[in-house]
């Protein structure tokens, strides 16, 4: 087990970028913590981190075990958990966060049939476009989209979603097709967006010949509600950044257009966000399963692989 722990020690120093945090997070002294290191470089007879007095950071190696590192521990962890019979039977209360588009449309509907399978689990789901906080808000997984702010966290990645601008035919008729960023810009087009308190200037990436640029994008709508955006959007009074699969109806019957073609947005990553601890409850990972075997490929296609911006 000595290697394992090694192993063990090494992602909690990755991901905290501290010896001494690890060592409290691990609750092991940091004279153990960095042998563990030590004896793990000997092993792969590499530096896995450049250390100063002020500083510490993965080198290339470093970065390059951190992955695999991962899934040798998950897997450990998948086994013992099937050794002693603990996800036959899964009980208890599952406290989950989604964004509102993504949680009514994808999340939500997959409930009913987990607790058919699992009816001794409760889920209780909350629905918001904010930022969460696993640990304050006492969640066990988060779903989000984009990239999360606190990289101590644990994520599984879902899939990438496309996504794309459109408008109603409406607004086109009235302000015009822009074809790119650059038009959005210059023309001052009406742009829905999406912010929460205490957000900087709102920027869209989108993607041009030149690769991936922002743009500082205007607009006199602001929600914190995706689905209030598209809604604004279907009424005709402006531009919206959606994933498909929300929209993917819409779109299919005419009823919103994709505009600024040229310059597509990126799509975003869909993933879960859990936190990293000992012994966490196998119903967690049950559900991440579960639920990420019956979205992803709908996700990945627009929720409709016959449909594609």
């Amino acid at each position: 087990m000595s290697y394992l722990d090694n192993i063990r020690t090494f992602v909690r120093v990755y991901e905290l970028g501290s010896m001494s945090a690890a060592g409290r997070d691990l609750r092991i002294s940091p004279a153990v913590t960095s042998s563990r290191i030590s004896q793990l470089e000997d092993h792969l007879s590499v530096r896995l981190f450049q250390r100063t007095t002020r500083s510490l950071t993965p080198t290339e190696q470093g970065k390059a075990f951190y992955g695999g590192a991962c899934e040798i521990l998950s897997s450990v962890e998948n086994a013992e958990a099937q050794v002693v019979d603990i996800t036959e039977n899964p009980k208890g209360a599952l406290y989950i966060a989604a964004p509102l588009g993504l949680g009514r449309r994808l999340i939500a509907p997959q409930v009913p049939a987990f607790l058919a399978a699992y009816p001794e689990v409760s889920i209780r789901l909350r629905l918001t476009d904010r930022k969460v906080d696993l640990t304050t808000e006492g969640l066990d997984l988060a779903f989000f989209l984009g990239q999360p702010a606190d990289s101590t966290l644990r994520i599984r990645k879902i899939a990438d979603v496309p996504r794309v601008l459109c408008a109603a035919p409406s607004y086109i008729a009235a302000r015009g097709n822009p074809m790119s960023g650059d038009e959005l810009v210059a023309d001052r087009h009406e742009c829905l967006n999406l912010r929460f308190p205490g957000a900087t200037e709102f920027q869209w990436r989108l993607r041009t010949a030149e690769g991936l640029k922002k743009f500082r994008v205007t607009g006199r709508y602001e929600s914190d509600d995706g689905d209030v955006l598209t809604d604004w959007a279907l009424a005709g009074h402006g531009i919206t950044l959606k994933p498909v699969f929300e929209i993917s109806d819409h779109l299919k019957a005419g009823r919103l257009v994709p505009v600024a073609v040229e310059t597509p947005p990126e799509p975003s990553q869909m993933a879960c966000l859990f936190t990293h601890r000992k012994g966490q409850d196998p119903k967690t990972r049950l559900f991440m399963d579960f639920v990420i075997e019956n979205i992803a490929a709908s996700v990945r296609e627009g929720s409709d692989p016959t449909y594609s911006v």
